[in-house]
């Protein structure tokens, strides 16, 4: 039988195979969904991250609490897992570190971005960058770090957000000079902006399409023809899931009963399905053998 493709290999050859759809996964089980549904990789987005441990996303979460993210998430699915790793975590050194713990944790790769701490979200103003050197050490440093020479290295460049559009090209094109895979231009403010970046850096790029930002919420067709090979929806099921948790719990603390959310809900056979609860049930009499499973449920 032919080697199992590596997380990196998997990514790489989604994305040449067509624009590839990359829904923010919140927890492991979220990705487990995303693959019963037929999507083909997963993202693990540092603002959804930083808010479901209830801080906001300006770096301070550590690389280990990235990795341990990550490493549950990339067991919970056999898709490719992309992961966002803010600034690196450090100097160029720290990104060492930073690329072997994500790689072993299972992810496919992982997004640096050239803010300075602390860092902001993309589509905030406020932020500032480090020097484009001082951000292609960090490349250069990550591709050194990586063992599998398929683990997909992204640059992020802040700079439309910050200086303008000329400079976030300038250093997109020195940052794959470094060794970067792809390039991710954060916050372009149109369509046009999107074409004019894909024609000026004809390379592997990804597009950000989280809501609420500074730029149109184009689809993922539409990103494809213009050369986009990745498109993100980093926090779309988050949001969504935090607007239906808080109507749940208004209602619950209201009439004092669940009745009226059930039918929103997934039943318990759906979620033992997703879970495949029956494979854990039959191995674990199989483990017994005669004394059948121990194990039983008040979910």
């Amino acid at each position: 039988m032919p080697p199992t493709p590596s997380p990196g290999r998997k990514l790489r050859d989604a994305w040449a195979a067509g624009p590839v759809v990359l829904p923010g996964v919140f927890s492991p089980l979220v990705a487990k969904l995303a693959e019963q549904l037929g999507f083909r990789a997963v993202y693990l987005s540092g603002g959804a991250l930083s808010a479901g441990n209830g801080v906001p996303d300006i770096g301070l979460l550590t690389l280990t609490e990235f990795a341990a993210q990550a490493q549950l998430t990339a067991q919970a699915t056999s898709l490719p897992l992309l992961c966002d790793a803010d600034t690196g975590f450090g100097e160029a050194l720290n990104v060492e570190r930073t690329v072997k713990m994500f790689e072993a944790a299972g992810a496919a790769g992982i997004h640096l971005e050239d803010q300075e701490m602390p860092k902001r979200c993309g589509h905030l103003s406020g932020k500032s960058l480090v020097s484009p050197e001082e951000m292609a050490a960090k490349i250069r440093a990550a591709t050194a770090a990586r063992r599998d020479p398929d683990f997909v290295l992204i640059a992020r460049t802040d700079a439309r957000g910050v200086t303008d559009f000329d400079d976030a090209v300038a250093r997109a094109r020195l940052y794959l000079d470094a060794g970067a895979d792809a390039i991710f231009p954060e916050a372009l403010q149109s369509a046009d902006e999107f074409a004019r970046f894909a024609a000026a850096v004809p390379c592997p790029l990804l597009a950000n399409m989280t809501e609420f930002g500074k730029g149109p919420l184009l689809d993922a067709k539409t990103l494809g023809d213009l050369g986009y090979r990745l498109v993100l929806f980093p926090l779309t099921a988050f949001r969504v899931a935090m607007r239906a948790a808080e109507e749940t719990l208004r209602d619950l603390l209201a009439a004092g009963t669940q009745a009226a959310s059930v039918p929103r809900m997934m039943t318990r056979a759906e979620l033992y399905d997703l879970l495949g609860y029956t494979g854990y049930e039959e191995r674990d009499r199989a483990y017994f053998g005669s004394r059948g499973a121990r194990s039983s449920s008040t979910g």
